[in-house]
């Protein structure tokens, strides 16, 4: 074989071999575990504002974050708020849509409400693959027995307490 020939073989070897690989994402919980949306979940009572008081990630970096969800019919919401990016916080706003019981897909991401209490006062959400993880509450400094039964419920599915990063005051 000539060496161009084996060169050109090498080079397409090399390439075949990449594309088989994914980008890794960061997961923050169990990939064995069992994790639940909330069967009872009310979309009309998840609307409102929620304060982002603690995450996974690098979320709580930007500061206080907070999202707004509007309801626009039975089963979907307009959705505005912070998040953090690269250069601080940024506002966004995004359609979302109902899909299942405590499911809900936003910006083609399906998460998962995991938990609210009886009053709507505090709410887990996620992802099954562990990506994202949140927990939001009503005030910016939620009740401590709350902050403490939201932060057993992502253990519970699986979620990595020593990941969980609170937002200052939360």
């Amino acid at each position: 074989m000539h060496r161009l020939t084996l060169a050109v073989a090498a080079a397409c070897a090399l390439v075949l071999a990449g594309c088989g690989q994914t980008e890794k994402v960061a997961a923050y919980r169990a990939p064995d575990a069992q994790i639940s949306s909330n069967a009872l979940f009310d979309p009309a009572r998840f609307a409102d504002v929620w304060h982002v008081v603690g995450a996974y990630g690098s979320e709580t970096s930007c500061g206080p974050l907070t999202e707004t969800w509007v309801l626009t019919g039975p089963r979907s919401y307009q959705v505005t708020g912070t998040r953090c990016g690269p250069n601080g916080a940024r506002a966004f706003a995004a359609p979302a849509q109902v899909t299942g019981p405590g499911r809900i897909t936003r910006e083609g991401e399906v998460l998962w409400v995991m938990w609210v209490d009886a009053d709507y006062r505090i709410a887990v959400i996620g992802t099954p693959d562990g990506r994202f993880g949140r927990i939001l509450s009503r005030t910016p400094k939620p009740r401590p027995d709350l902050l403490t039964a939201a932060k057993e419920v992502l253990d519970f599915n699986g979620y990595n307490p020593a990941g969980l990063r609170l937002v200052a005051g939360g």
